[in-house]
């Protein structure tokens, strides 16, 4: 059962607002859960729960990647027989570096790899900012306060967020793996969050 935001806008809208509560509840249990048991928590099947309930009543291919071309303006993402060993690497990555980034540089890494890697169908810049929100909150120890949270703040903010996924693709098209901007861009979110709370 799904619902056409083509046909039924109201709908649609409904549905995704109510999807979002919801993510953000599952959201709540996976950071409890990744701050007992620790950075390894993090895995493809916590993105797969994020990105299901993102687009429940939306998409019949939530919670799982894509097998089929997709198309992202001028991003061209990878061939969808890449996107399962290219998690495994982002993943590897972020588990590999837990330690020695940041929250901010871990956070804004998922944030820009999940986007240019487009794993889903459906749901990926939600389900990208829920990861995102998930490394921000166990890197920093806890469930992090505030009535605004960042991925609400980056959807309300999106030409610095589009202008430095940008330039991360730019950086990683010459070579080179820079997603500074992007982290700069998620620390001031950041601080606004929790000098708000």
């Amino acid at each position: 059962m799904i619902v056409s935001e083509q046909h039924e806008p109201e709908l649609y809208a409904l549905v995704q607002e109510r999807n979002l509560a919801r993510q953000y509840d599952l959201l709540t249990n996976c950071v409890e859960i990744g701050l007992k048991q620790g950075p390894l928590s993090f895995d493809k099947y916590v993105l797969w729960a994020l990105n299901h309930v993102a687009v429940a009543n939306i998409s019949q291919l939530g919670g799982r990647f894509r097998e089929q071309p997709i198309y992202v303006g001028k991003h061209k993402p990878p061939h969808f027989k890449e996107v399962p060993d290219q998690m495994d690497r982002m993943i590897s990555t972020i588990h590999e570096h837990w330690y020695t980034w940041s929250e901010t540089a871990l956070a804004a890494y998922c944030l820009w790899r999940m986007l240019w890697i487009h794993p889903f169908v459906e749901g990926n810049g939600r389900t990208a900012r829920a990861a995102c929100y998930y490394i921000l909150c166990t890197k920093s120890g806890a469930l992090l306060p505030g009535d605004k949270i960042v991925p609400e703040r980056i959807r309300e903010s999106r030409t610095p967020y589009y202008a430095a996924l940008e330039a991360a693709d730019r950086a990683w098209d010459q070579g080179h793996l820079d997603f500074s901007d992007l982290e700069a861009y998620l620390a001031s979110l950041l601080q606004k969050q929790l000098s708000e709370a």
